[in-house]
């Protein structure tokens, strides 16, 4: 269980790569909507798993959008660093979140299913009247 001191450095490490990867880089690969959806800090605030969220046209713009952002590294970092009241400044990992996508995609294949109830309930009324 992450310490209090772990899920402040977080949610500030989170706040400013977010802010790095909206406004501070000039990527042409980066399009789409990129969204930070959690950072994991390590027990000894060294480390830090940053997961990512992607939505764009397709898969390819999506792999050059997480490959841009991966290349920016550095650059996010010494960002991350500038926002930091700390000695030193957690090594950035970044990882590519799927939950969001999947969630997504659970949500639309139990729409469907509820539309197909509803569409043999309806037509079971019709015909038995």
């Amino acid at each position: 269980m992450p310490t209090r001191r772990q899920e402040k450095v977080a949610r500030v490490v989170k706040e400013a790569v977010s802010n790095a990867i909206a406004n501070h880089l000039n990527d042409p690969r980066i399009e789409g909507f990129v969204s930070v959806t959690r950072v994991d800090m390590a027990a000894d605030l060294r480390n830090a798993d940053v997961y990512i969220s992607i939505f764009g046209k397709d898969d390819a713009a999506q792999n050059r959008t997480f490959t841009a952002i991966s290349h920016a590294k550095s650059r996010i970092q010494s960002l991350v660093a500038r926002k930091l009241q700390s000695k030193f400044c957690p090594v950035l990992h970044f990882y590519r979140d799927e939950k969001l996508k999947k969630t997504l995609e659970t949500m639309k294949l139990i729409d469907q299913a509820v539309g197909k109830t509803e569409k043999k309930d309806l037509e079971a009324k019709e015909t038995g009247q």
